[in-house]
C-alpha cells in the first residue's frame, strides 16, 4: 500500500516514515504545500496523511483537491491543531479520520489499515476472491486454504491486483504502487513481467486458475471473466 506523508517538520516526518516502512507500506513524503500538491497531481496514493500548517499553503487544500477529483483516497489530518472546529471543517471537507500531535504510531498505524479496509475491501480483514484468500493483518495469502509462499512484492502484487479487479493496470501503475518514488530505478519493466511471472506460478502451482490476464499494448487484468 502506498502512502504520503504530507509534513514539513523533518524531526517527526522521518520516524512516521521510518515506522510505516517497517510496517510494509511504501511511503513518500512532501514538506511543503506545492510539493504535495504536485505529488497527488501526478500520482494515486492508498492513504494521505496531511497536516494543516504547511509552508505554502494550508493542508485543507489538500484534501478540497483530492475530493475535487473524486479521489478514493484515504485522508488522515494530522495537526497539532486541537480545536473542534479544524477537526469540524477538515471531516466536513471529506476526511477519513483526524489525529492530533502527538500520537502514538501504532494507533496511527490501525488508523490506516482501518481506512484501507473501508475504502478498498468493505471492512473486512480477510479478502476473498474465488479460491484465493487473504488475511491482510498476517498479510498472508492462500488457495483453498493452503498458504502460498510469497515475497513482499509478490504479496504487494496479489493484493494491488484483486482491489482493483477487472481493471486494466498499466504497467506504469503498477510500478508506481510497489515502488513508489523509486520507480525510475530500472531501464524497463521487465522486473514488473518477472513479479507477474512468479506470482502467477505459485497461484497456479497451488491449483489456482490463472486470473492474470495480459491487455496487449495496455498492462494487466486480474479477471474471472
Amino acid at each position: 500500500m502506498k502512502i504520503l506523508l504530507i509534513e514539513d517538520e523533518k524531526e517527526l516526518a522521518d520516524p512516521i516514515s521510518t515506522f510505516l516502512k517497517q510496517e510494509g507500506y511504501i511511503c513518500e513524503i512532501a514538506f511543503d504545500f506545492n510539493a504535495a500538491q504536485e505529488k497527488i497531481d501526478l500520482y494515486k496514493y492508498d492513504c494521505v496523511l496531511v497536516d494543516i500548517n504547511l509552508p505554502g499553503g494550508n493542508g485543507l487544500e489538500i484534501v478540497k483537491s483530492l475530493k475535487k477529483n473524486k479521489d478514493q483516497t484515504g485522508i488522515i489530518i494530522i495537526s497539532a491543531r486541537n480545536s473542534v472546529d479544524d477537526k469540524i471543517e477538515g471531516l466536513d471537507l471529506g476526511a477519513d479520520d483526524y489525529l492530533s500531535k502527538p500520537f502514538n504510531l501504532s494507533e496511527l498505524n490501525s488508523r490506516i489499515k482501518s481506512i484501507l479496509r473501508r475504502r478498498k475491501f468493505e471492512g473486512n480483514n480477510d479478502i476473498v476472491f474465488n479460491e484465493i484468500s487473504i488475511k491482510t493483518e498476517e498479510s498472508n495469502a492462500y488457495v483453498s486454504n493452503s498458504p502460498v509462499t510469497l515475497t513482499k512484492k509478490e504479496y504487494d502484487l496479489l493484493l494491488f491486483f484483486i482491489s482493483n479487479k477487472n481493471r486494466v493496470l498499466t504497467k506504469e501503475s503498477i510500478a508506481e504502487h510497489l515502488w513508489g518514488d523509486n520507480m525510475d530505478m530500472a531501464d524497463s519493466y521487465d522486473f514488473i513481467y518477472t513479479h507477474i511471472k512468479n506470482l502467477r506460478k505459485k497461484l497456479v502451482e497451488k491449483g489456482c486458475k490463472d486470473y492474470m490476464k495480459t491487455v496487449y499494448g495496455m498492462g494487466y487484468k486480474f479477471t474471472d471473466q
